[in-house]
């Protein structure tokens, strides 16, 4: 007989972005290991991006569990229905640009709504799931976030029944970002108390779990010296690779698929590529600059300030399908993180699903960083800090003149293999079944 194992988590089909396929990859394949995985998630939640193409890849045999959230961005939306979907897809405008909606909408956000906008959800869930999991023998739960939320109906879950006295449950949390670290966190407008109320919510989940999941060798050290509960990294990946050809850009594409924040803003990308299309014939007569998905203004307007935008190519949001074709068709597909020792430990989803596209990467950010180590033992292409200018425009050029010559930059992959998320889904059974 299989093991159940309930799943709570906010982001599910047709949730769009990189926060759903997580967990919708482990689903599809905990049935291979002997798990049977009973999903609980919001019936009426207010996603900010949503991809209908997702709800194909649910597996019809897994049972879904949905009830009802009340969700303050709901009533936010009075007052500014743009401004409020903005900062609830994580486009926050710097602080000089920020206007009074703005302002009181990331003050109300930060301080009224710990640890997130969907805590609401919390008491009700814990009512009707105490019922449930005792209805149907369950008695394994993990949690996932962010939504961070999700991680206190777990520590409330387990609390509840676990003072019955008759029974208690195996408890896995899984943070797919970090908690008091992750970089909007400064941008929410916090108060000293806010901030440390978060830091008392963080250790009381990472000491009440019975296991915690990381997806970056940076969060576990990070988390190690909150808890001395066990932490396993389990990275994000790629799923079957597609088998059809696609035929590579004529044009030399540097393409970057995901949300660009307005703090993921490589000033010295810009100035290098300004400097190789006015310097360079070639180069200028084939470069484009192509960005796919939800771009800041400040982001455009800095290319535009460095005379880049007649090479710019805004694609806007589309569905995960379409992003995988984009990524097998570029040149060179670009991986920008924030600038800053917070995100040394931000593994961004995408990289996983650039490796399977079989195209050199450019990545740029803090040293050190846990991406940069993926991108160099892979083989898979370069990984720059914001300072290296100079060898930021040879490594433009090197791969400008390798798609000059051949129009191929495939590398070889056969070692990324254990990124693929039936592999990282058999290390989740095996951690699950050891409890």
């Amino acid at each position: 007989m299989s093991k159940k194992v309930l799943i709570i988590c906010y982001y599910w089909p047709p949730a769009g972005g990189p926060g759903v396929q997580r967990w919708l990859k482990f689903v599809k394949y905990l049935s291979h290991f002997d798990i049977e995985p009973i999903v609980y998630t919001p019936e009426n939640p207010n996603y900010p991006i949503v991809d209908a193409s997702m709800l194909d890849e649910v597996p019809d045999s897994v049972t879904i569990i949905k009830r009802p959230i009340k969700e303050p961005y709901r009533f936010a939306s009075i007052l500014s229905r743009k401004q409020t979907k903005t900062i609830s897809a994580g486009i926050v405008p710097k602080k000089a640009k920020q206007s009074f909606i703005q302002r009181l909408l990331l003050y109300i956000r930060g301080n009224f709504f710990v640890p997130d906008a969907r805590v609401g959800w919390v008491q009700p869930s814990v009512a009707f799931l105490t019922e449930y999991m005792s209805k149907h023998a369950i008695d394994t739960v993990i949690t996932t976030g962010p939504p961070h939320s999700m991680h206190l109906i777990g520590l409330l879950l387990k609390a509840k029944i676990t003072a019955g006295g008759s029974k208690t449950i195996q408890w896995i949390t899984d943070f797919r970002d970090p908690w008091t670290t992750i970089g909007y966190h400064d941008k929410l407008k916090m108060t000293a108390k806010t901030k440390q109320k978060h830091k008392n919510l963080e250790r009381t989940v990472l000491e009440t779990a019975d296991h915690v999941i990381v997806t970056s060798q940076t969060t576990k050290k990070e988390f190690s010296a909150i808890t001395h509960k066990p932490i396993t990294v389990i990275t994000n990946g790629f799923d079957t690779t597609p088998t059809e050809e696609v035929i590579v850009d004529t044009n030399f594409t540097i393409s970057h698929i995901g949300s660009l924040l307005s703090d993921r803003n490589p000033i010295v990308l810009w100035k290098v590529l300004a400097k190789l299309v006015e310097e360079y014939d070639q180069f200028e007569k084939h470069f484009e600059l192509k960005l796919v998905g939800k771009v800041s203004q400040e982001v455009i307007d800095a290319i535009t300030n460095h005379g880049l935008e007649k090479y710019l190519t805004l694609v806007g949001y589309v569905s995960h399908q379409e992003a995988i074709t984009l990524q097998r068709q570029a040149a060179v597909l670009l991986l920008i993180e924030i600038d800053a020792e917070i995100t040394k430990g931000i593994i961004p989803g995408k990289i996983f699903e650039y490796l399977a596209a079989k195209r050199p990467i450019l990545g740029m950010g803090p040293k050190d960083a846990d991406v940069g180590e993926i991108i160099t033992s892979t083989k898979s292409g370069y990984y720059l800090n914001y300072n290296q200018e100079e060898t930021l425009e040879k490594v433009l050029i090197a791969l400008f003149e390798n798609y000059s010559v051949s129009n191929n930059t495939q590398n070889n992959r056969d070692i990324i293999s254990k990124y693929h998320r039936k592999e990282l889904t058999k290390t989740l059974a095996t951690l699950i079944h050891s409890l």
